[in-house]
């Protein structure tokens, strides 16, 4: 809950959504009945009770429905996952991306994502380079890897969950071995429900590349977010961006990957989908049928970040030494989880081992510095 008194959550209400409405202000030249509005939604966030959504927008009703149950209360008085979701659709609503005119449809993060894919590009090539050579166990494992750890340029707190330049990084659960055995073993159908643009979407489409050319899997679908949302997720346009930016590079791997995902792409065997779903409020736990219908198709689905794994488990406070099978017994398929952890909560540990964590690093579980790769069969 956003009431919980020094938690994280209550921190992403009162800092990092402030700070979320100074980007859009900073990087975007917004006429003055938009910049009234987001000064309005900042003002709302310290102060006033959450205001109901705007009636004209799509989806509206299922928002307004959503806003009813807490009718009312201020935004520090609410589920942490709800104030988070319905914060980025009330931003959207104030900048008029669902409006006729000239900023319908614009991604108030656009530069944002911008800057991150040109600072992703030079380390990813260069982490592209270093496989050459290796056996694909390896290849698999590196790129899964580098799936998680770029997670870490999430950008909707950054700078309050991820400050500071420690280059130390634990799994504190790694099932690697485990999930390339799985994917080498044959998984024809792959889903991966992305997390962020950038580096991370990088890391995404070439372990689908590497999945795709070695014969692991013969379709891969990547779930991505409707709308714009927690700043840096990645959006279907955010893959064919990357795709033009890949194929302008200058180390002769980037094109050829981008030559490749773009084959993949016309002839079906790597499918985009934008379900209305991954923008909500809800947790996997109301996971509409059509969603969960598609996922059921899958041998394997790969779920990438922390809201996803918040959206696993409820965002709820299991203890840490709950098994992950037991509070996701809900999840439709086998799946693994590739996550940094940015939230006050994780299930799976060993007795003690969140207590020593504590007493080691008091930001263990929300500064990015650790992460879990997990498979639940």
């Amino acid at each position: 809950m956003t009431s919980e008194p020094g938690s994280f959550a209550r921190r992403t209400i009162t800092d990092g959504k402030p700070r979320n409405v100074e980007a859009a202000l900073r990087d975007n030249a917004y006429p003055p009945e938009i910049v009234a509005a987001l000064h309005a939604l900042r003002r709302e966030l310290a102060t006033e009770p959450i205001r109901p959504p705007d009636p004209t927008a799509p989806g509206a009703d299922f928002w307004r429905a959503q806003w009813a149950q807490y009718r009312g209360r201020t935004w520090l008085e609410v589920p942490w996952y709800f104030a988070e979701a319905y914060f980025y659709r009330r931003l959207l609503e104030a900048v008029g991306y669902f409006r006729p005119g000239p900023w319908q449809g614009h991604d108030p993060f656009a530069a944002q994502k911008e800057r991150m894919l040109e600072e992703g590009i030079g380390p990813f090539a260069a982490a592209l380079a270093a496989l050459a050579g290796q056996d694909d166990e390896e290849v698999a494992a590196a790129l899964i890897r580098g799936c998680l750890w770029g997670n870490r340029a999430d950008l909707s707190n950054w700078g309050m969950a991820l400050g500071g330049d420690s280059p130390g990084q634990a799994l504190l659960i790694d099932h690697t071995p485990r999930l390339v055995a799985l994917l080498r073993g044959g998984c024809p159908v792959v889903d991966v429900v992305g997390d962020n643009a950038g580096l991370e979407l990088l890391f995404d489409l070439a372990l689908a590349d590497f999945l795709l050319g070695r014969g692991w899997a013969q379709w891969i679908t990547l779930h991505l977010k409707a709308d714009p949302f927690f700043v840096s997720d990645a959006l279907p346009r955010d893959v064919h961006r990357t795709l033009k930016r890949l194929s302008a590079g200058k180390d002769p791997l980037l094109p050829a990957l981008a030559a490749r995902l773009q084959r993949a792409l016309d002839e079906g065997r790597l499918v985009l989908s934008a379900h209305p779903f991954w923008n909500s409020c809800l947790t996997f736990y109301d996971m509409p049928p059509d969603v969960r219908t598609a996922l059921e198709q899958a041998d394997l689905v790969l779920l990438k970040g922390d809201a996803n794994y918040r959206r696993l488990l409820g965002d709820r406070h299991w203890p840490p030494t709950t098994r992950l099978e037991d509070a996701a017994g809900h999840f439709p398929r086998p799946f693994a989880v590739l996550r940094t952890l940015k939230a006050e909560l994780i299930v799976g540990l060993e007795p003690g081992q969140a207590e020593a964590l504590n007493a080691e690093d008091p930001e263990w579980l929300v500064n990015g510095q650790r992460g879990i790769i997990q498979v639940v069969l």
